[in-house]
């Protein structure tokens, strides 16, 4: 399935953010950009220095008015006690959504259903709960939050741009393109 333009169910999950346990659902992640983070599981190996790369980078999503959500089949008592023990998953400060059931892994079609466990999937949304870009990684592919923040700036650009486009590796300030037929053949 593409999920390019989809938009998100109705959903209502639990997530471990800040010592609280909170409920999150679709009106949460619409007026702002979100970036929802598919990882397998709690307590492995590639996942803790994912969610810690974007612990690090955490400052400059928010500064692109975006939250990071990141998501699992554990529960949020297992995020808790992982967030506690882990000196990586530690750091984070985002919503760590916990979705047992399958709710959102099953809608962005990330579950491994033998498993019980999520690939790694990102999921960039605009306001409107809009997917804009989406990668989806097998489990011991680990991403980097410096090209998750590349991407989504660069969504947001076109978003807010709708007759330029980014080139590759485009970074803000860098120059975008302008499509019509005097760049055919010239690029």
């Amino acid at each position: 399935m593409n999920f390019i333009s989809s938009e998100l169910p109705d959903f209502q999950v639990n997530a471990y953010q800040d010592g609280d346990v909170k409920p999150v659902t679709q009106a949460d992640l619409l007026g702002h950009w979100s970036v929802v983070f598919f990882y397998p599981a709690d307590f492995s190996f590639v996942c803790p220095t994912e969610l810690g790369d974007l612990a690090d980078h955490y400052a400059a999503f928010q500064a692109q008015n975006a939250e990071i959500y990141s998501v699992s089949e554990d529960t949020e008592f297992v995020h808790q006690a992982w967030h506690d023990q882990s000196p990586e998953v530690g750091k984070v400060t985002y919503p760590m959504i916990a979705d047992p059931a399958g709710v959102l892994a099953r809608h962005f079609e990330v579950l491994n259903e033998d498993l019980g466990q999520a690939y790694r999937g990102v999921f960039i949304l605009d306001p409107k709960g809009q997917v804009r870009s989406y990668t989806i990684n097998d489990m011991g592919i680990g991403r980097n939050a410096d090209e998750i923040l590349r991407t989504l700036t660069a969504a947001q650009f076109v978003a807010e741009h709708g007759d330029r486009v980014c080139p590759a590796n485009w970074h803000p300030g860098e120059q975008t393109l302008k499509p019509g037929t005097d760049l055919v053949g010239k690029i």
